[in-house]
């Protein structure tokens, strides 16, 4: 199952880096794939969405389902 996220402040390959290892040790996520250019990050798994959230704060940046 796919899950899109919306991310604030990603402006760097750097960046989409940094998010997409932050969702990859989240439990349930296959894989994550970000694109800075428009704000969103496409997880494939079955992760609890909160989790996703809670890791992409926690790496600094603002996250909505």
């Amino acid at each position: 199952m796919a899950i899109e996220i919306t991310v604030e402040d990603m402006t760097c390959e750097g960046c989409e880096d940094i998010v997409e290892d932050a969702l990859e040790d989240v439990a349930g996520v296959q894989n994550a794939e970000a694109d800075r250019e428009d704000g969103v990050v496409t997880v494939e798994g079955d992760a609890d969405v909160e989790a996703l959230v809670d890791a992409v704060g926690r790496a600094g940046y603002q996250a909505s389902a």
